[in-house]
């Protein structure tokens, strides 16, 4: 005991090694308490070992050498200053990757972004000098691309969804096919928003039929809407039917009923012309008759996360009267890099040539058999006992949209004697750069439809260098 006392005095105080010149680079750049706190918890870790019997003697004059302590500390203090959400190259083939940030930004929304590094015009008229509407250009671009009366934003489709319930549906009855009772991810329930929000669900039909006269048995006088919901994450098929937003809208009229139309995906697009699935688009909800549309700006319109509201001018701004409104709105990051991705849709060749993900979702097979070749030149060069190869396989859209419809796409394949598909697989995700791909058969699988063509010489680099 009494030898580990003395081993224990030869740790010297806090302060007197914070003098020393490493130090003194260190509090500079970091700072003298976050410095102090990290040098602090590194001589305490010394200390256990010394009492566990595990540092003694010549390893722990070598343990506190200025020079090994200063890098030790700077390592800590590097990881503590790291944001954790960082740029990574996904290789997947899911383009809208929720564990990846969903959609990846167009550059002018990246621009629009890089412009609000001092005060910006969020919520003044420049014009009167008044206070204003923060999202009257979005709002205004909106109406222009679907036909709505009117528009707002929050933060998400959930949000979205919640607030128009609370509005409309509190204290009274919401009726909603039980086949549309979807579930989202983390757990997001329709039959659960519908609590929160104080309005009464009324289920109607069965799970994989509903007919209109459903709806119509289950009005009455407490009933304040119909609801539709679109089933994005999932498909039933073979003997069901639904109905029609259109034939919804119209029914809900008649009885002076409000119609909801929660899209999910968020689509603007006619998708069909370009060879994709049909996808339900809001300007057809608002056309149908819908009071209210709601949906995703970070899915199918490629921008950031955020919840968009359509409907009627009464309806909207009641909505935006709601007290959850302010609770749920954005800040003025969303609804620049939002407005800049909405421009887009203004013209469709812009759209799908600066829109990443339109250019991804209607990139042709040939184009991507190309990118593979491509991809393919330059990880064989990089070891002579890395097999690559391109094989055929399926892309995903993700996040729910388009589910279950696969698209067709070319994938660059690694085999190494020297690593396991698991393992390689995990040094990608942790290189410098990380690269996040896909098994299959035993192979690191590299989708190209997500990999961006600039990309390609990162991939190859961070291959080369988990590689050794």
């Amino acid at each position: 005991m009494k030898n580990m006392q003395e081993v224990l005095r030869k740790i010297p105080a806090v302060d007197s090694i914070l003098q020393g010149a490493g130090f003194v680079e260190l509090i500079g750049r970091f700072g003298r308490e976050p410095t102090r706190r990290a040098l602090q918890k590194m001589l305490k870790e010394k200390r256990e070992q010394i009492r566990a019997g595990q540092l003694a003697g010549e390893q722990l004059e070598e343990a506190l050498v200025e020079e090994q302590l200063v890098r030790a500390v700077r390592a800590v203090l590097e990881e503590a200053h790291q944001i954790s959400v960082g740029r990574v190259i996904n290789a997947t083939g899911v383009i809208l990757h929720t564990g990846l940030g969903r959609a990846k930004l167009p550059a002018a929304a990246m621009k629009a972004l890089a412009g609000l590094d001092g005060y910006c015009t969020l919520q003044i008229d420049l014009q009167s000098g008044q206070r204003g509407k923060r999202d009257a250009k979005v709002e205004e671009l909106l109406v222009e691309l679907t036909g709505a009366q009117a528009a707002t934003v929050v933060n998400n489709n959930a949000a979205a969804t919640l607030l128009v319930l609370s509005e409309i549906g509190e204290g009274r009855e919401i009726i909603v096919s039980r086949g549309q009772l979807v579930e989202i991810g983390g757990s997001f329930r329709i039959p659960e928003v519908m609590e929160e929000s104080g309005a009464k669900l009324v289920e109607v039909g069965t799970t994989n039929r509903t007919h209109l006269v459903d709806y119509e048995r289950a009005i009455n006088e407490n009933t304040a809407a119909l609801l539709h919901v679109h089933t994005s994450n999932y498909r039933i098929v073979g003997f069901s039917s639904m109905v029609p937003i259109e034939e919804l809208a119209e029914l809900g009229h008649s009885r002076g009923l409000t119609v909801i139309d929660d899209i999910g995906s968020g689509n603007l697009v006619d998708m069909c012309r370009f060879g994709l699935p049909e996808e339900p688009t809001a300007q057809r909800s608002i056309t149908a008759g819908a009071d209210l549309v709601t949906f995703s700006a970070d899915k199918l319109i490629g921008g950031p996360q955020g919840g968009i509201i359509l409907g009627t001018k009464a309806m909207i701004d009641r909505i935006r009267k709601n007290p959850l409104a302010r609770a749920l709105r954005v800040g003025k990051l969303t609804l620049a890099a939002l407005e800049a991705t909405l421009q887009l849709f203004r013209d469709e060749e812009l759209l799908l040539s600066e829109n990443p993900t339109w250019q991804m979702l209607t990139c042709p097979p040939e184009q991507l058999h190309k990118q593979a070749k491509s991809l393919a030149r330059r990880l064989s060069k990089l070891a002579e006992d890395l097999d690559v190869k391109i094989v055929r396989g399926a892309s995903q859209t993700g996040s729910g949209s388009l589910a279950g419809r696969d698209l067709p796409t070319y994938l660059v394949a690694l085999r190494t004697e020297k690593l396991s598909a698991d393992e390689l697989a995990r040094r990608l995700r942790t290189a410098q750069t990380p690269v996040v791909a896909r098994i299959e058969d035993e192979a690191v699988v590299l989708d190209v439809r997500t990999i961006a063509v600039e990309e390609q010489q990162i991939v190859a680099k961070m291959v080369g260098q988990v590689l050794g």
